[in-house]
């Protein structure tokens, strides 16, 4: 007589918003691999659909409000047994969410994975700490330092979602990185709500400097990328790190917001536009050949068009590297919510594409110089008949790309490549050998 094994449940784990998130799913997808349950990449295919959302901005909370209406959809047909609900937005809104979605089967917030995987008959596991099943390709991987946020920046809501800011111990996360290098992660991109206060609340100052070195001593990790670094009060001891380390990408993404003092200080984001330009400055002369990405919001609801004027301006004179922009977007109990939201949303998306067309002849212009040099390039995926990387200049998913006329290179290898053309957002060229 044959007795049936017992089939663990599929979980499928659906992620939006930010790499901080992803990281989370990565490290709930390592428990439920450690408690053998099986993952399904597809929700459909799966009998638990877990959705780790996003609050951050209204565009946001659409999305995520969109991705839990189409997996209590596939509840309704039948083919998926449960709906959990996870992260930010549920953070910020599990009361209404609850009652506007009795059908879910839970709710959880940015710090409950205990209780989640509780909630799914699944153990949380203290040996899996720093464990994760990596959803990005093999080559690289996200590493969070940090969690929370101490600034008080009127126009976000992370603090009400993360919370204070609090420093992963150094040695946890050395052990963290060491793992990953074992398996074959080349790139590590470092990333917080703000990379530059690690450490002061737990050593008293910041360490992120320390961080750094002791992580570019690891073996096999070829490329370290800093993402989010908060530029008030920015330690310039870091500078040095990154100048002197071959690792350490010529990278930093300092998202600055905006230039205009006048809303910068209604930002509260402690530091003048002035402050910021003597800041750039400096990082230029101390790395040179550095790469600055930022981003910025247009449509704050003091923003004049004398202070989106200033904006351009700046940026101008800057010419930033990489650049993204949000259109102002009011959130709830946050301290620029009393002023209302007095522009009009297309005159936001007019200034945010008139910010973007500025910088589109800016990105240009840099990558027609580099037409004729030779760069390192870490491959991606392959497309048709083109391998697909990017330079140390460049961050996954949200920066320029290099085509390279040869398909038969190896994802997540470097070689070096000749660039013989350029457009705005993207390089073409041809490989010279192994990098």
């Amino acid at each position: 007589m044959h007795t049936k094994r017992f089939q663990p449940p599929r979980v499928s784990v659906v992620t939006l918003g930010c790499a901080k998130n992803l990281v989370d799913s990565e490290v709930l997808l390592g428990q439920l691999a450690g408690n053998r349950y099986r993952i399904s990449p597809d929700p459909e295919q799966a009998d638990i659909v877990i959705l780790n959302t996003c609050g951050f901005i209204e565009a946001a909370k659409v999305e995520s409000i969109q991705a839990i209406l189409e997996a209590l959809e596939l509840k309704a047909t039948g083919r998926v047994q449960k709906v959990y609900v996870a992260g930010c937005l549920s953070e910020r809104y599990r009361e209404e969410l609850r009652q506007e979605l009795p059908e879910v089967d839970g709710f959880f917030g940015t710090m409950e994975l205990p209780g989640l995987l509780a909630a799914l008959g699944a153990d949380y596991k203290e040996h899996l700490l720093g464990e994760r099943l990596l959803s990005t390709p093999s080559h690289y991987a996200y590493l969070k330092i940090s969690e929370g946020c101490n600034h008080p920046c009127s126009f976000c809501a992370i603090p009400l979602m993360r919370g204070r800011h609090r420093s992963r111990p150094m040695e946890e996360i050395l052990l963290e990185a060491q793992r990953l290098a074992s398996r074959g992660v080349r790139e590590l991109i470092l990333i917080a709500q703000d990379l530059t206060y690690y450490g002061l609340d737990l050593y008293g100052r910041r360490m992120l400097a320390e961080l750094l070195r002791r992580i570019s001593d690891l073996e096999h990790l070829r490329w370290i990328r800093l993402m989010y670094a908060y530029p008030a009060k920015f330690p310039l001891e870091v500078l040095e790190v990154m100048a002197e380390r071959e690792n350490i990408c010529k990278y930093l993404d300092l998202p600055v917001q905006h230039l205009s003092d006048e809303v910068l200080r209604s930002m509260r984001r402690g530091i003048t536009g002035a402050e910021l330009e003597r800041l750039i400055e400096t990082i230029r002369e101390r790395v040179p050949g550095i790469a600055l990405r930022t981003t910025l919001i247009v449509g704050y609801p003091t923003e004049t068009e004398a202070d989106f004027e200033r904006l351009l301006e700046g940026l101008s004179r800057i010419r930033f590297d990489r650049l993204g922009v949000f259109t102002y977007s009011q959130e709830e109990n946050t301290a620029a919510y009393p002023l209302g939201d007095p522009i009009p949303q297309e005159e936001k998306e007019a200034r945010a594409a008139r910010v973007m067309a500025l910088q589109q002849e800016i990105s240009l212009e840099r990558n027609q110089s580099l037409v004729g040099s030779r760069l390192r390039v870490l491959i991606d995926r392959l497309e048709g008949r083109f391998a697909v990387g990017r330079t140390e200049h460049d961050a996954p998913e949200v920066d320029n790309e290099v085509y390279v006329a040869n398909p038969d290179l190896q994802i997540g290898h470097f070689y070096w490549v000749d660039i013989r053309d350029a457009e705005a957002y993207d390089l073409f060229g041809e490989a010279y050998g192994p990098a």
